[in-house]
């Protein structure tokens, strides 16, 4: 089963995608890629996923596998080479599903509220972000057995790409928001974290072009503002 094709369809900067993408290149897992336009969903798509039509869809030995975070667990479950993406103990597991959802449901959610506003909106949108940085922050320093991240491609997990997906293109995010997401001073765990993880080749490989990122969150930002002045 293990050798059977693997496709992935997913959407070059989604986030959710880019979860899936790095898992599969830490396993060393072979696959092809199929980009979709989700202003005009193929059809294949609709039929994989017809319950939230969305991306990324892994389909394996024909079956298809939706949501992310559901597809890191099955991957781990099927590809047992290359470093485990969960950890076998129990309450670690347990911990990293909590801030997997931390990430995915709390931070990605303030990260979102910056991206879509300016002015005294976007400060207000920055400090909650900054407060869910911060939680994060004092959870790591637990989570952490030295109280700092040692990452490589050896021994990174659900956590390390979570967290990677999010923020990892920050100089582009900064760049095309007009702020600095993650303070070095203000979060020294968090940033030592990312800086390890954006140095690992995988991450390199699986990061879009500077500019390209950069030009599309300038869209999808001045999309959001439009909407919003037009519904004032």
């Amino acid at each position: 089963m293990e050798n059977q094709k693997v496709i992935l369809h997913g959407m070059w900067i989604s986030p959710y995608l880019k979860r899936v993408e790095l898992a599969l290149k830490l396993k060393n897992i072979p696959f092809d890629y199929v980009e979709e336009d989700l202003s005009n969903k193929s059809e294949l798509l609709l039929r994989y996923n017809p319950v939230y039509k969305k991306v990324p869809v892994l389909v394996h030995n024909g079956n298809p596998i939706c949501e992310s975070y559901v597809i890191l667990e099955y991957i781990d479950e099927t590809w047992k080479h290359g470093p485990r993406l969960m950890p076998e103990d129990p309450y670690r597991r347990a911990q990293v599903r909590f801030w997997s959802k931390f990430i995915q449901d709390q931070l990605f959610g303030a990260y979102v509220s910056v991206v879509k506003t300016e002015g005294e909106a976007q400060q207000k949108a920055m400090k909650e972000m900054e407060e869910k940085l911060g939680l994060l922050e004092n959870g790591m320093k637990k989570y952490f057995p030295s109280g700092k991240p040692e990452v490589n491609e050896n021994n990174a997990g659900v956590l390390d790409i979570m967290f990677c997906s999010l923020l990892g293109p920050y100089k582009s995010q900064e760049e095309a928001l007009g702020v600095k997401l993650l303070d070095a001073d203000k979060f020294p765990v968090l940033f030592s974290w990312l800086m390890a993880l954006v140095q690992l080749q995988v991450v390199k490989e699986a990061t879009p072009p500077h500019e390209k990122v950069v030009q599309f969150l300038q869209f999808v930002r001045h999309s959001a503002l439009r909407s919003t002045t037009s519904a004032s």
